[in-house]
């Protein structure tokens, strides 16, 4: 407790002395540098309240009783949660942010034209996936600071289970203030049925994001891309160290690794949703190397977090200081999300 402490403390000063710190190592007469925020967040059955082919639970005669006053406060509750993620440094919400776990196009146009985030300008990348729940994931970005080139849908299938239906991912290449940028989104298969026995379709998932990232790698070897979304697995987990070849130790890194910016908080106890008082990091934020330059005279990694502010934390009882949901099976609680969002901060020199 007493290491975790300090390790918050220490990470909280850093942030605060940031551009003196990088102004004292580069050198940088003006003492200034430009800073920009990636996001991802499981928004937790972002639903509208209409029935659908695979939502009669998520509607005002369903099993969850989701009538349009509770729609809007989750439309709220999301807003205000996405405007403040990584607000210490970039105001107004992220850059960029991948969400998963929504409906439809149009739940997202609410929440963008919500009045916490419309000031913000932010525009949308969506496409429908095949799930059987009907969810799907998508991107959010400010075309101010980011303007999007291209971006497409990859399928995952299972051979030998034809029937088998996830979400897709996303693959999103733009310019950060000018600068390429290549962005994978993902919502991997659940555990549903096991970790062990559910862990061959997140291995399937791992290897097709895989070759997304080597597709990109192929035309362009020092590409900058990040994978990012609730994978359904830990930092350590296999599908993450063997099927994406991501090394979660910086210091350890092998020509080919990428690098998983969220293991050493993963190794300090730190998680983005709990259950059976154990926590899990399953919201990840991957990188290539190109990323981990010293050469700040474009956009490099400088430092990714949970989003896990007090507010977004179960007050009291027995879960006390896990994420505050919307639902716990059909009871309405009124919260935010069952995971926490992630985000890492980008640094360069202006």
């Amino acid at each position: 407790m007493y290491k975790l402490f300090l390790y918050r403390w220490a990470e909280v000063i850093a942030l605060l002395l940031l551009p003196l710190l990088i102004a004292a190592q580069d050198n940088d007469p003006k003492g200034q540098l430009k800073v920009s925020c990636i996001a991802f967040y499981n928004l937790e059955n972002l639903f509208d309240t209409i029935p659908g082919p695979n939502d009669t639970e998520f509607t005002p005669e369903g099993a969850n009783k989701f009538t349009s006053p509770r729609y809007w406060h989750k439309i709220d509750h999301m807003a205000d949660v996405i405007s403040q993620i990584g607000g210490e440094l970039f105001p107004g919400g992220p850059a960029v942010l991948g969400v998963c776990e929504i409906e439809n196009k149009s739940v997202l146009e609410d929440l963008i034209n919500s009045s916490k985030l419309k000031p913000s300008g932010y525009s949308i990348v969506h496409y429908d996936s095949p799930d059987a729940r009907g969810i799907d994931l998508a991107l959010i970005y400010r075309p101010a600071f980011f303007k999007v080139t291209s971006h497409r849908s990859a399928r995952l299938t299972i051979p030998e289970n034809p029937n088998f239906k996830t979400r897709d991912q996303l693959v999103v290449s733009g310019l950060l203030d000018g600068e390429p940028l290549h962005i994978i989104v993902n919502h991997w298969p659940s555990r549903r049925g096991g970790e062990k026995r559910s862990l061959p379709f997140r291995l399937a998932a791992a290897k097709l994001t895989r070759s997304l990232v080597d597709s990109i790698l192929s035309t362009d070897a020092n590409a900058k891309i990040i994978i990012m979304g609730d994978l359904n697995d830990d930092p350590d987990s296999p599908s993450i160290v063997k099927g994406l070849n991501a090394n979660p130790y910086r210091q350890k890194l092998k020509t080919g690794q990428l690098f998983n910016a969220m293991g050493s908080l993963y190794h300090e106890g730190i998680g983005t949703l709990a259950y059976r008082d154990s926590w899990n990091l399953f919201d990840n934020l991957i990188i290539t190397q190109s990323m981990l330059s010293q050469d700040k005279t474009n956009w490099v990694f400088f430092k990714a977090k949970v989003f896990n502010k007090p507010f977004l934390q179960q007050k009291s009882g027995q879960f006390a200081g896990y994420p505050w949901r919307t639902y716990v099976g059909n009871n309405f609680m009124g919260g935010y999300s069952d995971h926490f969002p992630v985000y890492m901060i980008l640094v360069k020199k202006k």
